[in-house]
């Protein structure tokens, strides 16, 4: 490897048949680095308009093509999956295999290649270690006495990993599967599934929709040690007669169907979501007793669960916490890229969570005040504004960049935006966006974390507070705020953050991701415009530009 040249990284392994939906393997991306920086980024998904798109391997020479990139010479490397270790290109131009994994390499694996026409040296780094170096985009080096763990559905030879950072040395702690209980409850669990009322194709959405249910019922003791013993009903596909039969017998609960209104299916919810939370901090604190690391780099789609991210914050066991916005496996390109890069050169740049470029390198977003003042009245006036600005977020969460903006403060334009525009559930709560100071001031907290600025936390909100922002609280009493604390994380939302407050009283706006249920977010202006003109928003911003509908 050369530190001078760049460094490609593909996630791109194809899923076993050919779903309807991506299945096994899904979420597809490819970046470029160089010199340590993000030249460009791309989610298959959002070039392809198909949700978490898993067609990499139907698509990556066009993209190639597209960026000048199949003659140029750079290092390869290629992301694997639990279900293999090849990349094959649809048209067989493009062959990648890796040596069978037995056990979890601590770097990368030299492959063999055919790449369109001629051998080339490539290289494999395994799904856990992507997964963990995805956090180096974002954050840059890595700080030294570090746990770095990766927690999700399953990786390459685990669904749980963590690895000790100490004097510049990476060693592995563990990797195994044994936590495949906890991280299947938001994935691949039988009840968690009837509760939703969702199908197995469909479990990449399952994860933030459970999250969002859990939240209305309340965590019981006896309730998780039953779940416990059932093994949490995980196993009762196409039989969940089981579960309704056992609520019977052992609580004397009839429950005809998964009726989610019902208080015993929501405190089921709740106290599944709790036992997630109890297993991860546990399992946190026995790492972190045992290795003495004061800082945590978390990852993998378990990440995403804002509630056990807020519990390990609160459990002072790192003085600092790092988690990607990409966290899952939108990221792991990204990952593997950054640790490439990390080893070639000793140093990895920090990006902003804005990185989804392709095709769009031109996209800049020059507002004028008369813009912002004209945008922060359509929001007083509880109008729907969609935001196309610069360079789309990395991972699944918008951050303003791609992001439908509303007034907060009323639960109707709430429930009109997410369930009518959107095609969201009815218990799935939006979220608030707000500058750093008014997160404080509904929090009543005098520091205001820094994975907020990417939307990884929840907070609870002080009660004589929750009215106003009432259309972005949880049955719970809380928000999962994205805080904003300088110009520079986003000069146009700061500037119209800034605009509310100050001449409307508004201290805090709705933010919800810009796409339709079952849509990947836009990511050009023709997507935005499409898109919101069919959920009927009332205008969007293209580039700095308002443009009323």
């Amino acid at each position: 490897m050369n530190k001078n040249k760049p460094t490609l990284a593909i996630y791109g392994i194809q899923d076993r048949f050919d779903y309807e939906h991506p299945f096994y393997v899904h979420d597809h991306n490819m970046a470029l680095m160089h010199k340590g920086e993000v030249e460009w980024f791309v989610q298959q998904e959002r070039i392809s308009r198909r949700k978490r798109d898993n067609t990499l391997h139907i698509h990556l020479k066009s993209i190639l093509k597209e960026k000048k990139l199949l003659g140029k010479d750079y290092d390869l490397v290629f992301v694997d999956n639990v279900v293999g270790r090849t990349f094959l290109l649809q048209s067989g131009e493009v062959r990648f295999e890796a040596p069978i994994n037995h056990e979890l390499a601590a770097g990368m694996e030299k492959g063999k290649c055919w790449w369109f026409g001629e051998e080339k040296e490539a290289w494999v780094l395994n799904h856990e270690l992507a997964h963990i170096f995805s956090c180096l985009p974002f954050y840059g080096n890595l700080q030294d006495n570090s746990l770095l763990v990766h927690f999700d559905g399953g990786a390459s030879l685990s669904n749980f990993s963590a690895a000790v950072y100490k004097n510049g040395q990476f060693d592995w702690l563990e990797y195994h599967w044994d936590s495949k209980p906890y991280s299947t409850l938001f994935n691949a669990n039988a009840l968690v599934f009837a509760i939703i009322g969702a199908k197995l194709p469909e479990q990449n959405a399952v994860p933030g929709k459970f999250m969002g249910f859990s939240g209305l019922g309340n965590y019981r003791t006896e309730l998780g040690d039953w779940l416990k013993s059932n093994n949490f009903f995980q196993d009762i596909w196409g039989k969940t007669s089981v579960f309704l039969d056992a609520a019977k017998r052992d609580w004397g609960i009839e429950l005809k169907s998964f009726n989610q209104k019902d208080p015993f299916i929501q405190d089921v919810a709740a106290t599944l979501q709790e036992l997630f939370s109890q297993e991860i901090v546990k399992k946190l604190k026995e790492l972190q007793e045992k290795t003495g690391a004061e800082n945590l780099y978390y990852t993998g789609g378990s990440a995403l669960n804002i509630v056990a991210n807020t519990r390990i914050v609160s459990s002072g066991l790192f003085r600092q916490v790092f988690i990607p916005p990409c966290t899952e496996d939108s990221g792991l390109a990204l990952g593997a890229a950054a640790f490439t890069e990390w080893k070639k050169r000793g140093a990895v740049e920090e990006n902003s969570a804005y990185l989804n470029n392709w095709g769009i390198e031109n996209y800049n977003a020059e507002f004028s005040s008369e813009t912002i003042v004209e945008v922060a009245g359509q929001l007083a006036a509880k109008k729907l504004i969609g935001i196309c600005n610069n360079f789309g977020e990395a991972g699944p969460r918008a951050l303003g960049n791609r992001s439908i903006l509303a007034f907060a403060g009323s639960k109707e334009l709430s429930k009109k935006l997410s369930t009518e525009k959107k095609g969201r559930e009815w218990y799935r709560p939006l979220a608030p966006v707000a500058l750093e100071e008014n997160v404080k001031y509904f929090t009543g907290q005098s520091e205001v974390h820094p994975l907020s600025k990417f939307m990884l936390l929840d907070f609870a909100v002080l009660p004589e507070k929750q009215q106003e922002i009432a259309g972005a609280i949880h049955a719970d009493g809380t928000a999962r705020f994205q805080s904003i604390s300088k110009e520079t994380d986003n000069p146009f939302l700061f500037a119209l953050l800034k605009q509310l407050d100050e001449k409307h009283g508004i201290k805090a706006l709705i933010n919800t991701s810009f796409n339709t249920g079952g849509e990947p977010i836009v990511h050009t202006e023709e997507d935005a415009l499409q898109s919101a003109k069919k959920m009927q928003l009332d205008g969007v911003v293209l580039n700095g530009k308002f443009v009323q509908l």
